[in-house]
């Protein structure tokens, strides 16, 4: 929506509710800034805006103060009363779960929706508890760069698509959803909802999206059915990814003692391979997300080689790190391990 248009609808909203009579077309017209000179574009301009208004939610009143007699001029109002929340009470303990919500998003977005509404809460003159101390102050990470477009997306009721990358896989799926929900899981988000290729409900993890989230349909075409539980969806799903998994690494030979205590078995890597001592070891791990970067710490004392996935993750987070420190001298160790070329890979 235009600038000019939104400062037209408020001052329409503004006027309508000043007035206690009907007012009608003309006097709207000649009242509110922003409507054409032209009386026919002055009309098509004017429904446009009722129908506005309605979409809205705005309760436009339509009727007449004369009483019968014929030729009465149609006008339009809006009633305070259909207009204005009711009174807001809440009990102490609701008040202190607004004030904790409203700490819990960590993401800009979220925090300024967040704060906006305690403050139209204590303008109302509504307490609500924001600076009680707690022992554990909650946080919602909403990192994954998917999140917003899928928390709209289900918001408005709009089909998503997007690439989708699944567990041991190396390429990308174009996927159609449906979004029912967003939950968080166990530190990770979750979209639920139906999946137009598979035909069924299906649940994706949103770090597991590559690239932008795009809009595949129209707002307002995604219902839920009666009776889906979302969040409930998302915790019973089969989450592949706790199945334990093998990976064969490198390790510098007396150096990443971390992963060497929990490995499976350690052996001398071929003598063919490598610029130095090395030994290969094979590790189990459940989560590509979560032990990519707990490799990564060890930087060039650590080259893995299977599975492709796990490599993966950990060259881009050996990127992020060089992304940060492209100016310290030290980033040419970093960029060594990232291209791959450590212990002769």
């Amino acid at each position: 929506m235009s600038r000019r248009k939104t400062e037209r609808l408020l001052n329409l909203v503004v006027c309508l509710l000043a007035t206690r009579r009907y007012l009608t077309a003309e006097q709207i017209r000649r009242a509110v800034p922003g409507y054409p000179e032209s009386d026919e574009a002055f009309k098509r301009m004017f429904e446009r805006d009722k129908e506005e208004l309605r979409e809205l939610g705005v309760p436009l009143e339509v009727g007449s103060d004369q009483q019968g007699g014929g030729g009465e001029e149609i006008g339009y109002r809006i009633p305070p009363q259909a207009y204005e929340l009711p009174d807001i009470h809440l009990t102490p303990d609701e008040a202190a779960v607004l004030g904790l919500a409203a700490r819990v998003w960590q993401r800009a977005s979220m925090a300024e929706a967040a704060s906006g509404a305690l403050l139209k809460l204590r303008a109302a003159g509504v307490e609500t508890d924001v600076t009680t101390a707690v022992g554990i102050e909650p946080r919602v990470n909403t990192g994954d760069p998917a999140f917003p477009a899928l928390w709209e997306a289900v918001r408005d009721g709009r089909p998503v698509a997007f690439d989708y990358q699944g567990i041991g896989r190396t390429s990308v799926v174009r996927r159609h959803l449906e979004p029912w929900g967003v939950v968080s899981r166990r530190g990770r988000w979750y979209v639920v909802g139906f999946d137009r290729d598979r035909e069924e409900q299906r649940v994706f993890r949103l770090s597991r999206i590559v690239g932008d989230v795009g809009g595949d349909g129209p707002s307002g075409t995604v219902t839920v059915p009666d009776g889906v539980d979302v969040r409930r969806i998302a915790f019973d799903w089969g989450d592949p990814v706790s199945e334990p998994r093998p990976a064969t690494v490198r390790l510098r030979a007396g150096s990443a003692q971390g992963p060497r205590r929990w490995a499976r078995d350690v052996r001398p890597a071929p003598a063919d391979e490598g610029d130095g001592d090395w030994d290969e070891a094979t590790l189990t791990f459940r989560d590509v997300e979560r032990f990519a970067p707990y490799l990564a710490r060890f930087a060039d004392d650590v080259v893995v080689l299977d599975p492709p996935d796990l490599r993966e993750a950990v060259i881009q987070q050996l990127k992020s790190v060089l992304a940060v420190t492209s100016h310290d001298p030290g980033a040419a160790d970093v960029r060594g391990v990232q291209e791959g070329t450590v212990g002769g890979r």
